[in-house]
């Protein structure tokens, strides 16, 4: 049976969440220098379109398809065979294009690791690839029914599927690409803070539907993942903001990270704990990436805009304290404080799993895809700026 108050809610978080690709791409645009903006705002775009055929074709069935010894699903929906407007609650055609959605979102993260370098063409090779071989099985490992869904981890909307895979392949595609021309020697200053808080608050706001629509319903679990959501963002926003004012003055962009770490630790959590679990959970989520952020400076790491500090490391620290403050009451199953140990130790095989896996299979893709047809631009397109070296295009002030 179809439920039309659930099916119009889930309709509305799907629109939220596309949203947030563009919002990355404002924000990353922001963070560029003025040369690469409409650069990493096309790259957000290539991705959500280059995601949304790959998913209709094979990804979803990938995904979510009959389970195939615990890792991949099987191709039975691929084409969208089987998947109509019937469903239980709300159309399979709508939940397919709910978790569409995050797959596009995904891979613009992703895009952090090669800011300012990497040719379209192979990154479109590469982002097939990549969401094929590394999205795809993740998100059958937690939600399509693979061994960490068997084994009982919690990611309620993406903390291992999203944050810790784009994180971590964007830091595997950042080693293979290498630094920027002029990294650590060159100012590469943010072109457009006011940009960059835009695509951030964009962020916040398509982060509603992002947690609470995975409830999947509109009820009372959406309304606890809707009030955690933000009480996380709050927390982490102003926890990144305390630690950066003892170290010198409080910047925006500083503030606005420290939101979106407290909503990437808060992803896999918004489904099981309670709203006062949400403000410890931001606050050392904001402390966790910032100190991350810290420690990629000093090793001279360009994993240029911070998706492994912030998305990470946020994810991972997110994945443990959903397995310390999940309470039964919420989501049926209590994490460490409530007697529960066992539930922690399964966050951490998933956790270290899921970072292996990510890391080292997309440092394979980039290695082969840069042998085959070169990841990078030549020095000459990285000097001028992707936007007039790759689209013909400029920024008009």
């Amino acid at each position: 049976m179809i439920d039309s108050g659930a099916t119009a809610f889930i309709l509305v978080c799907t629109a939220l969440v596309m949203l947030m690709t563009p919002g990355v791409g404002l924000f990353y645009g922001g963070l560029v220098r003025r040369k690469n903006f409409i650069s990493m705002l096309a790259l957000a775009f290539i991705a959500f379109a280059l995601v949304s055929i790959q998913w209709v074709v094979c990804g979803y069935s990938l995904s979510f398809g009959a389970d195939i010894n615990g890792l991949i699903g099987s191709l039975e929906y691929a084409f969208l065979q089987g998947v109509g407007m019937d469903g239980d609650g709300i159309p399979d055609l709508l939940f397919m294009a709910f978790q569409m959605v995050f797959a596009g979102l995904t891979l613009a993260i992703v895009t952090s690791g090669v800011a300012e370098r990497i040719k379209i063409s192979s990154f479109v090779v590469f982002g097939l690839l990549w969401t094929t071989l590394v999205y795809d099985p993740l998100a059958h490992w937690a939600w399509g029914g693979g061994w960490a869904a068997q084994l009982g981890a919690l990611d309620f909307a993406g903390g291992t599927v999203v944050h810790i895979s784009s994180g971590f392949s964007a830091l595997a595609l950042a080693l293979v690409i290498g630094k920027r021309l002029g990294f650590g020697g060159h100012g590469m200053e943010p072109n457009n803070i006011p940009m960059v808080l835009l695509g951030g608050a964009l962020l916040w706001f398509g982060w509603f539907g992002f947690n609470a629509g995975s409830a999947l319903a509109a009820d009372g679990l959406a309304a606890n993942a809707f009030v955690v959501t933000n009480i996380a963002a709050a927390s982490g926003a102003l926890a990144w903001l305390c630690a950066a004012w003892v170290r010198g003055r409080p910047g925006s962009v500083g503030i606005i990270s420290g939101a979106i770490a407290g909503l990437v630790a808060i992803t896999p959590a918004a489904g099981f704990v309670t709203p006062m679990a949400a403000i410890p959970i931001g606050a050392a989520a904001g402390l966790v990436c910032y100190g991350a952020l810290l420690f990629r400076v000093r090793q001279g790491l360009d994993e240029s805009l911070d998706a492994w500090a912030i998305h990470g490391m946020g994810g991972i620290f997110g994945a443990l304290a959903t397995g310390v403050f999940a309470v039964a009451a919420i989501g049926g199953v209590d994490g460490l404080l409530y007697g529960n140990p066992g539930q922690f130790l399964i966050q951490m095989l998933d956790v270290a799993v899921v970072v292996a896996y990510s890391f080292g299979v997309t440092y394979v893709i980039a290695k082969v895809v840069d042998v085959a047809m070169g990841l990078r631009v030549t020095e000459e397109e990285e000097y001028v700026g992707l936007d007039i070296a790759q689209h013909g295009e400029s920024v008009r002030v």
